[in-house]
C-alpha cells in the first residue's frame, strides 16, 4: 500500500466513526424509552418529542449548517459539532426532568446537523473524485453501522447500567473524531470561483455578494431562515403524526405554514445572484433523479423500521430483544453491500444501479406486505427485511453519487437539501403507518403504498439525460460519453437547465466520477 493511500485510509476514520456516532446518538433512545420516560415520570404519549427534538433539529438545521461548513471551513465545523454533541450527550446523561432531556436532545441533533454534508464532502476529496463512488458507500456503510449499532447498544447498556449510559457511550465516540481530526485535509476558506460553476471550497457562485475583508460568501439570511423554518414546521408535523393523530388541527396548521415557508424561500430566492440556495439548482434532473431515490429508500425504511417491530410483537409474540435481532437483517445487509454498491456504481453507472436497487425495494416490500397479509412466520419475513436491504444499499450510494455530483451538490446548503429529503421521507414512512393502521391486514396496505412509492422512483430513473462530466485530473481512462447516458458534445437536460458547460464546469479540487 502506498503511502497516500495509507494516509487517506486512517484520514477516512474519523470521517466515518462521526457518521456512526451521529447516526447511533439519533436511534439509541428508541428502545429504552419506556425506561427513560418511567424514571423521568413522564407519560408515555411524550416519548416522542424525546426522539423528534433529534430529528427535526437535525433535518431543518442540515442545509444552513453545510453553509457554515462551506465558510468556515469543514475540519472546524466538525471538531464543534463534536465538541457541542460531547456537551449534549453529558446534559442528556443527567438531565432530571423531560424538559432538559429534550434541549440537550436538540443540542445533539445540533451538533449532528453539520456532519453528513461535511461528511459527504471530504470522504470524496480523501479518496479523489475518481473514486466518488467507493467513497459514498463508505458514507453508506457507516450509516448502515450507525442504524444497528444504536437501538442494539441501547438496548443493551439500558438492561445493564440504566438508560443513561446508552447518552454516555457518545462521548468518547466524539472524543476519537476529535482526536483524529488531525488526520483531515487542512481547511480552505478563501478562493475564486470556478467559471460557470459553484466554488466547492467557499460555496461561492458567480456574481454572489461576498464580505470584503475576506472573500468569503455572505449569507443570505432571508433564503436560509425561510428554508430552515420551512423546513422545521414541516418536519415536526409529520413527526407528530404517530402521535396527534392525522386529523389534528396541530399537525395540519404546522403542515400549511412549512409549505408556505418553503414557496416563500423559492420566491424569494428566485433569481437572486446572491441566493442561499438557487432553486434552479435544485431541480437539475441529475439531483432531482437522486433525491426521488433516496427519497423512497427512506420512506420504505421509516416504514418498515416501524411496522415490522409492532407486527412481530403482537401477532407472534416476539419478546422485545427476539425483535430487535429481527430487525438486525435490514442495517446489517445496508452496511455489508454499501461497498459493493460503491463499486458496481463507478463500474456500470449510478443510474443503471439504482434501478436495480429499486426493483429489490420494490420486490421486498411485495414480499412484507404478502408475508403480513398471511401473517407469515419469521423466517419469510427476516428474508423480506433481507431483500428490502439489498434494496435500499443499491439506491442509497449511487442516489448520494448523484445528488454529490450535481451543481447544487457542490455546495454544502446543497447537500444538506438532500440530506433534509432523506429524514422528511422517512419521518412519512413512520407517518404513513400511523395514518393507515398496524394490524396485519393495514399492514398489507402500508408495504402496498411503500411499493408504489419505489415504482414512481423507479419510473423517474429514465427521466433526462447527465451533463457530460470531464475525466478527473490525471486521469485519461474515462468512459466514453455514450455510456454516460448523454451524446458526445451534449450537455442533456441538466445543463441546459443551470448553463454549466459540459466539460470545464467541474472546479478543481470538486468530486467528479461516477454517476
Amino acid at each position: 500500500m502506498s503511502g497516500a493511500a495509507r494516509s487517506a485510509g486512517w484520514a477516512l476514520l474519523p470521517l466515518l466513526t462521526a457518521t456512526v456516532t451521529t447516526t447511533m446518538a439519533n436511534t439509541v433512545v428508541n428502545v429504552p424509552m419506556t425506561a427513560i420516560l418511567g424514571e423521568l415520570g413522564a407519560p408515555l404519549s411524550r416519548g416522542v418529542l424525546v426522539a423528534t427534538a433529534f430529528t427535526v433539529t437535525l433535518a431543518a438545521l442540515m442545509p444552513l449548517s453545510g453553509w457554515i461548513g462551506d465558510r468556515l471551513g469543514r475540519r472546524r465545523v466538525l471538531c464543534g459539532a463534536m465538541v457541542c454533541m460531547i456537551v449534549g450527550s453529558v446534559g442528556a446523561a443527567t438531565a432530571h426532568g423531560l424538559g432538559q432531556l429534550v434541549a440537550f436532545r436538540m443540542l445533539q441533533g445540533l451538533a449532528a446537523a453539520p456532519v453528513t454534508p461535511v461528511v459527504m464532502v471530504l470522504v470524496v476529496q480523501v479518496l479523489g473524485p475518481q473514486r466518488r463512488g467507493r467513497a459514498m458507500s463508505l458514507w453508506a456503510a457507516a450509516n448502515g453501522a450507525g442504524q444497528a449499532l444504536g437501538p442494539t447498544t441501547g438496548g443493551l447498556l439500558a438492561a445493564a447500567l440504566g438508560w443513561r449510559a446508552v447518552f454516555w457511550q457518545i462521548v468518547p465516540l466524539s472524543l476519537l473524531v476529535l482526536a483524529g481530526s488531525r488526520l483531515l485535509p487542512a481547511d480552505r476558506t478563501s478562493g475564486r470561483a470556478t467559471d460557470g460553476a459553484t466554488d466547492r471550497t467557499t460555496g461561492r457562485t458567480p456574481g454572489q455578494a461576498v464580505d470584503p475583508a475576506r472573500g468569503l460568501p455572505r449569507l443570505d439570511w432571508r433564503g436560509a431562515l425561510l428554508l430552515t423554518v420551512g423546513a422545521a414546521l414541516l418536519m415536526a408535523a409529520t413527526s407528530a403524526v404517530p402521535t396527534l393523530g392525522v386529523g389534528s388541527p396541530a399537525v395540519w396548521v404546522g403542515a400549511a405554514l412549512g409549505v408556505a415557508g418553503l414557496v416563500a424561500f423559492v420566491a424569494v430566492e428566485r433569481g437572486r445572484a446572491d441566493a442561499f440556495l438557487h432553486p434552479r439548482q435544485l431541480v437539475e434532473v441529475r439531483y432531482v433523479r437522486s433525491s426521488f431515490g433516496v427519497f423512497a429508500q427512506m420512506f420504505v425504511l421509516g416504514a418498515t423500521l416501524l411496522a415490522v417491530p409492532v407486527y412481530l410483537v403482537r401477532t407472534h409474540g416476539m419478546s422485545t430483544g427476539g425483535t430487535g435481532l429481527a430487525m438486525l437483517a435490514l442495517p446489517l445487509t445496508m452496511a455489508v453491500l454499501a461497498p459493493v454498491a460503491g463499486r458496481t456504481t463507478e463500474r456500470f453507472g449510478g443510474r443503471t444501479v439504482m434501478r436495480c436497487g429499486l426493483l429489490a425495494l420494490l420486490s421486498g416490500t411485495g414480499l412484507l406486505a404478502a408475508m403480513t397479509g398471511v401473517r407469515g412466520g419469521l423466517p419469510p419475513l427476516v428474508g423480506a427485511l433481507l431483500l428490502t436491504g439489498v434494496g435500499i444499499a443499491f439506491v442509497q450510494t449511487p442516489a448520494a453519487t448523484g445528488a454529490s455530483r450535481s451543481t447544487a451538490g457542490r455546495t454544502g446548503a446543497g447537500l444538506g437539501v438532500f440530506n433534509l429529503i432523506r429524514f422528511c421521507a422517512m419521518a412519512l414512512g413512520s407517518a404513513c403507518v400511523a395514518l393507515l393502521g398496524t394490524r396485519p391486514e393495514q399492514l398489507v396496505v402500508v408495504f402496498t403504498v411503500c411499493a408504489a412509492v419505489a415504482l414512481a422512483s423507479y419510473a423517474f430513473t429514465y427521466v433526462g439525460t447527465d451533463p457530460v462530466d470531464p475525466p478527473p485530473a490525471g486521469h485519461d481512462h474515462a468512459r466514453p460519453a455514450a455510456r454516460r447516458g448523454a451524446a458526445p458534445g451534449r450537455g442533456g437536460l441538466a445543463t441546459r437547465a443551470t448553463g454549466l458547460r459540459p466539460a470545464g464546469s467541474v472546479p478543481s479540487g470538486a468530486p467528479g466520477g461516477s454517476r
